[in-house]
């Protein structure tokens, strides 16, 4: 079998008899006011992080969801946006397809605002998706698309940018590497399948991002996953992995390269009140300003006596001078 039929026999299992904490890092679903979560869709809580961020979800957008798991993030979405066909999610492996109905049914039984045909379940994959062109205001996915192997990843995240409409978002949940994973690991596809072995490093992640055309990249929050020990996974030292939620704006690409923020910030301690790089940029003294990655190392620099740059957080949730 080809890696991606491993990965669909092994969610169908996973469909049938519910692995808790398969993916999930430690910690429970999103609480919102009114929103009652099955237990059964909790069990298949099949995600590494959250890609439902309550501030951005105004005006009832449209939201693709790719790779719908126990339906637990598309029900989250559901909760923005309480309309028929609302959210879409495409799924490959029919028992998961089957199992999610199941849950959404079990949700509207507990949540009397809740009706199943907010949430459409539709057959495909990340490869074509079946919708049209800049259709969409939000594509999410959660722990899926750190299982493609690279080439596949670049198809999956061309594939987004194309049913987005222009300035929506790819709202992302992944685990990456600290380091490379080695190759035996890599063609494991049982821990492929697992999430386990298929990760990128943060760079290679963020890279892949960029390349399909996402001209900004915020990182929401970045924490560890799992621990791959030397003994297990036949290693020469430990490898940690981490999880990374993120978010993509469709936007064009500024001609000085992408703007990623990592929770960065510029604090000017010049002679002046104010500086202003005649980039867009202005510095109170003592202030400190959110940037990019990029502007935090030009500002670096270009007066590095008169500025501070802050360390990333790795938390980034808007505002700033970018």
């Amino acid at each position: 079998m080809s890696y991606l039929e491993t990965t669909a026999e092994f969610y169908s299992e996973v469909a049938q008899t519910p692995q808790v904490g398969l993916c999930c890092v430690q910690s429970s679903p999103l609480q919102l006011p009114g929103l009652k979560i099955p237990c059964k869709m909790q069990q298949m809580n099949y995600g590494c992080g959250t890609t439902v961020h309550p501030a951005e979800l105004t005006n009832e957008p449209t939201v693709l969801y790719v790779g719908v798991g126990g339906g637990l993030e598309a029900l989250q979405f559901a909760y923005f946006s309480r309309r028929p066909g609302s959210v879409i999610a495409i799924e490959p492996v029919r028992a998961m397809q089957e199992a999610a109905t199941r849950n959404l049914e079990l949700a509207a039984q507990e949540n009397p605002w809740f009706d199943p045909s907010f949430v459409e379940i539709r057959a495909g994959d990340a490869f074509a998706l079946p919708v049209p062109d800049a259709s969409v205001d939000v594509v999410a996915q959660n722990c899926l698309f750190n299982i493609f192997e690279p080439a596949d990843l670049t198809k999956a995240l061309k594939e987004a940018y194309r049913v987005l409409k222009p300035g929506g978002r790819l709202q992302m949940s992944d685990p990456i590497a600290t380091r490379p994973i080695p190759a035996h690991l890599q063609q494991d596809e049982r821990l492929r399948a697992m999430c386990l072995s298929g990760a990128l490093t943060y760079e290679q992640y963020t890279q892949k991002i960029v390349d399909a055309g996402f001209g900004q990249v915020e990182i929401r929050a970045r924490r560890p996953y799992r621990l791959l020990d030397r003994h297990t996974y036949h290693l020469d030292e430990d490898l940690l992995l981490e999880s990374l939620d993120c978010v993509a704006f469709k936007v064009p690409i500024p001609e000085d390269g992408a703007c990623i923020f990592t929770g960065k910030t510029a604090i000017y301690k010049g002679a002046q009140e104010v500086f202003d790089d005649s980039a867009g940029h202005i510095l109170q003294r003592g202030v400190p300003a959110v940037v990019c990655d990029k502007t935090a190392a030009k500002l670096a620099a270009s007066i590095p006596e008169d500025v501070l740059i802050t360390d990333s957080t790795w938390h980034y949730t808007g505002g700033g001078c970018c």
